[in-house]
């Protein structure tokens, strides 16, 4: 089969510059020949009228806001293209997905992995989030939609940058640190940005280098490459990148992370995942990582968002000898020590007997079941 689409997701609350950075590459020589897929929001198609030129692959989905009926007009519009494409009617090589300000990006991603016919053909290939140097710190301690979006962001642009004095913009990247610590940023000079600096975001992609992986996975900047110099050999730590402060997004998107200097058993990989998923799935707004399985000589990145994980690859380039495992944990309205505490499973060398097994099982149903 030929290789599938890359589709990038385009986000950011209400006002914070989308579509003058979606103008902009459309009228960028060197981004390519792009199909878009605008949502409207409300009757008054907004988002359409301020696109300079609706040019024959730029689509509009009618039918109000994206979150609400993803399911159905997403679906069709894609196939849509996708049938077009075929006929050659339409040529483009991408699709950009611009969503609505209060869009939650998890449905989208959730719709391109487990839709039948567009799994085969489409890939997310990064999801981008604009920001307003302006207002967007105000705006993420309010609003759990732009949370959520830059927590889910592969890329961050921000925009607007002139509007914005220098502790105003300082706090905003306290927030950003906060809410999605190590993710790239990017600055956008009246929407445009450098050229391919939008593409190819994503780690889940054949092959996959370690830098390009290691940058993926946004790891803090004091030591991304621990131990791969068999030098000094990392012990076992739970990272809390969360820093305490006075903003409201402390309190509803926490950022946790892990490294293990040891492959970890496959058994417990599995009991630790399928627990933290089955119980709060719904809160785990991303999952990431680089892991070294007991007995697999390969080591694979996995990503999810709440319950739907993309298939693992492969890190066949991995240089030999380092084992250091490496897993993010991003979640809404979790509190940090039960990040942490089901973080900590991750280093158990073995699951216990049955008996304990059970034990175990029921003290991570009450930690993670606790009410808020």
């Amino acid at each position: 089969m030929p290789d599938p689409i890359p589709v990038t997701l385009l986000t950011g609350f209400l006002g914070a510059g989308k579509t003058t950075l979606l103008n902009r590459l459309l009228h960028d020589p060197e981004a390519g020949r792009i199909a878009v897929v605008v949502n409207e929001f409300g009757d008054a198609g907004l988002d359409h009228d301020l696109i300079e030129e609706a040019a024959e692959d730029v689509v509009l989905m009618p039918g109000g806001c994206v979150c609400c009926s993803i399911r159905g007009d997403l679906s069709k519009t894609l196939l849509s293209l996708l049938a077009r494409r075929a006929r050659q009617e339409l040529a483009f090589d991408r699709v950009v997905i611009e969503t609505t300000g209060l869009a939650d990006p998890g449905p989208i991603h959730h719709t391109l992995l487990v839709d039948p016919v567009l799994a085969p053909n489409y890939a997310l290939d990064g999801t981008v989030t604009v920001v307003d140097a302006a207002l967007g710190a105000a705006t993420l301690d309010r609003h759990a939609e732009a949370q959520a979006q830059v927590a889910m962001a592969d890329r961050i642009v921000v925009s607007k940058l002139d509007l914005a004095d220098t502790a105003t913009l300082a706090s905003l990247h306290a927030c950003l640190d906060r809410l999605n610590p190590g993710t790239p940023r990017i600055t956008a000079d009246q929407g445009a940005v450098p050229a391919g600096s939008l593409w190819g975001l994503g780690a889940l992609r054949k092959p996959m280098a370690q830098d390009h992986a290691l940058e993926w996975l946004a790891q803090p900047a004091a030591d991304p490459l621990a131990g791969l110099s068999g030098l000094s050999k990392p012990q076992p730590k739970a990272v809390d990148l969360a820093a305490p402060s006075h903003h409201a997004t402390d309190g509803r998107v926490t950022t946790a992370s892990v490294t293990l200097a040891d492959p970890i058993p496959a058994e417990v990989f599995d009991f630790w995942l399928d627990t933290l998923i089955a119980l709060r799935g719904a809160n785990i707004l991303r999952l990431k990582g680089i892991v070294h399985i007991k007995d697999v000589p390969t080591p694979f990145v996995f990503h999810g968002v709440q319950h739907i994980f993309e298939p693992p690859v492969p890190l066949e380039s991995w240089p030999k000898g380092d084992t250091t495992s490496r897993v993010v944990i991003i979640a809404r309205d979790m509190p940090k020590s039960d990040l942490n505490e089901s973080l900590s499973l991750l280093s158990l060398s073995k699951l216990p007997d049955a008996a304990d097994e059970a034990g175990l099982a029921g003290m991570t149903v009450h930690s993670l079941e606790q009410p808020f």
